[in-house]
């Protein structure tokens, strides 16, 4: 009789993995630096790496002149970032690579956070770079400002940028617009008022708006906002009886999370969270985290600092990039890293969204429909993130929540249930279909070529 035949192995295999801080001294130009100053916001702000020359200082000779090129050429002819990696993010690239030049510039350019984070023109896409109908301020945030930097484009949900700057910058960005420095494809546009009044006009505007009941409190990043300020800020946001969620976002729990571990900052916070506990209001912080190399120890430990403090939930919104995350596999171990170790709920997946030179980032709908079939049942309902396609003047649409999809030609149709303010007036605006596009390169010949003529 033969033995019964082994159960076939699951798609996915849950092991869990202990986080580790990488060793930053393995890097030539931070051989000598102490943990005091690694755990220092103030000496990561410092010596965050803003161009090629820094760069070299850290890496030494680890990477060859050949990346150098590739780097300069990128900022040349595509990058709408300027150039901001904390020591925090660029001690998670290449962990293991070989200290030798050919072999650890391999590992760095493969590696799927110096993907987005610090881009090379061969990332690029070499025939469509951007998509025909790329855009700068591709999600028309700008237009639907109620007033400077706050953007009303859902009925009870407003954004107010506080800041135009980030403690780093992602190539990737969808407000690259608006956010960071003037790069030599996009001159930035800038917000004019001054921070104090700006804020004054924000608030003001939500006391006479008692539809809006959730207030994303964003930029930029709010960690680049003098912590002073910043509190007083969403206190006077607290005391808006209509206000009952508030959502603080940063990326930097991630990217600095020494930022979030200063006493000033945790005391700042535990003011916060108790104020909104006495009156009623649900308190988060949002972060943006895209693979689990960026989960270390000290990002557990900012984000479970928070939560011990008294803020309601800290919550991810990644944004699905292919050479990233884009395989069921990343989703899930940055999922489990998150949810696991610290304390952190994964809850979206954003697609990238449709802006100058991202089309090797961007996934076609079809591809983000079935990264989500794929990864449903491994982990928690509540902390299952939910992938979504935020379609230009509709918002933030589930995957497979798409009225009609031409999927030879890449451009698939999305309807809405409310208007945005800009449509108030226009009776026709539930009815309208609005559309999305995916990448020239997922499709077809007959696609491609439809595309090559004129539009």
């Amino acid at each position: 009789m033969s033995p019964p035949a082994e159960p076939p192995s699951q798609p996915y295999s849950y092991v869990r993995r202990e986080l580790v801080e990488p060793d930053w001294r393995r890097l030539p130009g931070w051989k000598d630096v102490t943990e005091t100053q690694w755990r220092d916001a103030q000496w990561q702000r410092v010596h965050c790496v803003r161009n090629a020359r820094q760069l070299r200082l850290v890496m030494g000779a680890l990477l060859t002149e050949a990346f150098y090129e590739d780097l300069a050429a990128d900022r040349r002819r595509y990058a709408t970032m300027s150039i901001l990696l904390p020591p925090q993010m660029l001690n998670v690239m290449a962990v293991h690579a070989p200290l030798e030049p050919e072999a650890f510039t391999a590992a760095f350019l493969v590696d799927p956070v110096r993907r987005y984070m610090l881009p090379v023109a061969s990332d690029r896409d070499p025939r469509w770079p951007s998509h025909p109908h790329a855009q700068r301020d591709s999600l028309h945030e700008a237009e639907m400002w109620a007033v400077e930097g706050l953007t009303h484009r859902y009925p009870t949900k407003v954004l107010a940028e506080l800041v135009s700057t980030c403690p780093q910058y992602c190539g990737h960005c969808t407000r690259m617009d608006l956010v960071g420095q003037s790069t030599s494809q996009v001159t930035k546009h800038r917000l004019a008022l001054r921070p104090a009044e700006r804020q004054d006009q924000i608030l003001g505007y939500l006391r006479r708006t008692p539809s809006v009941r959730d207030v994303v409190v964003s930029g930029g990043d709010v960690a680049n906002v003098p912590w002073a300020q910043l509190e007083s800020f969403v206190m006077r946001l607290l005391a808006i009886d209509s206000v009952r969620d508030v959502r603080l976002a940063s990326k930097s729990l991630a990217g600095l999370p020494q930022h979030w571990l200063q006493p000033p900052v945790v005391e700042g916070l535990e003011r916060i969270a108790r104020t909104a506990l006495r009156r009623g209001v649900n308190l988060a912080i949002h972060t943006h985290v895209n693979h689990a190399q960026s989960v270390t120890p000290l990002v557990a430990e900012a984000a479970r600092t928070a939560l011990a403090v008294g803020v309601r939930d800290v919550r991810n919104q990644g944004v699905l990039m292919r050479g990233v995350n884009a395989t069921p596999d990343d989703l899930l171990d940055l999922s489990f890293a998150l949810q696991d170790e610290a304390g952190i709920m994964p809850y979206y997946f954003y697609m990238c969204d449709l802006i100058p030179h991202a089309e090797h980032w961007r996934v076609a709908v079809w591809e983000a429909q079935e990264l989500q079939h794929a990864i449903m049942g491994y982990l928690p309902g509540y902390a299952t993130p939910r992938i979504v396609c935020d379609v230009p003047y509709v918002g933030k649409r589930w995957v497979h929540q798409v009225t009609e999809y031409d999927r030879e030609l890449g451009i698939s149709y999305w309807t809405k249930n409310y208007r945005t303010p800009i449509e108030l007036d226009d009776p026709q605006a539930l009815e309208q279909r609005f559309p999305y596009y995916d990448p020239l390169s997922t499709l077809d010949e007959t696609g491609r070529k439809w595309w090559s003529g004129p539009l």
